[in-house]
């Protein structure tokens, strides 16, 4: 499970349940302790919210193999574990998570932490078993983008809108593809140039920067304290270059793609038709979501080399 801290593997990371490489280790296969382990690994990289809803994912990955009978494939443990470096209070180490609807990729050097790129998604998003794991996932992420936009004067969303339909007959062959469907920037999608889109915050009121702000910090909920004030205090100071886009309706019961981009931060957050499930046309309860660092810190990398240096 042990790679050098500027292994390629670091950006081997998937989303299907289907084995794309052997990579790492896969948690199912090692023994409680070491599962326990992990989660301690987990816990003090983490907010507390942020530890609770990777556990969620996991587990909601569980639930979709209760409904179909493959817990052998689909699990809370089917998920590739790999470290890089060694660990460390003074020099550079990491380690990722991934697997079916999660990639957590966490990068440290001394105090400082980044945690990018992340992969999150969920089908379905409501787990209901009748006890103390149901749940229901990525509400916040959903309502506020949807209230900010519905914010926005007709005119405004006229121009944030790229696109009317979830699959619109305008969209280029290479705007869709069937296992990211909207997404610009999942797995190996690294240092992919993304044309900007829609409307510019700088055009933004008050209450709509804070809407913003308020929809970008439900995406890095994850983040404990310190990292998540540093890291929402940087991308404030640049709002007046972030760029806000859409695809699909946005009234009270559409389905929609969004998304944020500017020189620190690249978020999106895209309804999807089934995989497993058997909705044809993109759904609520099919959810997926990816947080980047543009201009080269995804997996810390700036840091690295700031550190090298």
């Amino acid at each position: 499970m042990c790679y050098p801290i500027e292994a390629k593997q670091w950006r081997a990371w998937y989303n299907p349940e289907i084995p794309f490489n052997d990579y790492g280790i896969r948690l199912e296969e090692t023994s409680p302790a070491t599962r326990e382990t992990f989660l301690a690994l987990l816990r003090s990289c983490t907010s507390a919210r942020g530890f609770t809803k990777v556990q969620q994912l996991m587990d909601a990955n569980q639930f979709l193999g209760e409904l179909y009978d493959l817990t052998n494939i689909m699990n809370r443990w089917s998920f590739h574990f790999m470290l890089f470096g060694e660990p460390s209070a003074t020099q550079p180490w990491g380690w990722n998570i991934y697997g079916h609807h999660v990639a957590f990729c966490c990068f440290i050097t001394g105090r400082q932490l980044v945690i990018a790129p992340t992969f999150m998604g969920v089908e379905p998003n409501v787990i209901a078993r009748g006890d103390e794991s149901d749940c229901v996932l990525f509400t916040e992420e959903e309502q506020s983008g949807l209230a900010l936009m519905q914010s926005l004067s007709p005119e405004q969303q006229a121009r944030a809108t790229v696109y009317q339909q979830m699959e619109d007959p305008l969209m280029p062959p290479e705007r869709f593809n069937f296992a990211d469907q909207r997404h610009l920037a999942g797995a190996f999608q690294d240092n992919r140039v993304i044309p900007l889109e829609g409307i510019c915050a700088a055009e933004f009121d008050a209450p709509q920067r804070a809407r913003l702000m308020q929809t970008i910090a439900a995406f890095l909920d994850f983040l404990p304290d310190g990292p998540r004030q540093a890291r929402l205090k940087q991308i404030e100071q640049h709002l007046e270059s972030t760029w806000w886009s859409w695809i699909g309706g946005c009234g009270k019961d559409d389905v929609f793609y969004y998304r944020i981009q500017s020189p620190v931060v690249l978020l999106e957050f895209d309804h999807h038709s089934g995989m497993w499930l058997t909705n044809e046309e993109p759904a609520r309860f099919h959810i997926h979501t990816i947080t980047r660092i543009p201009n080269g810190n995804d997996y810390g990398k700036a840091l690295l080399m700031q550190y090298q240096k």
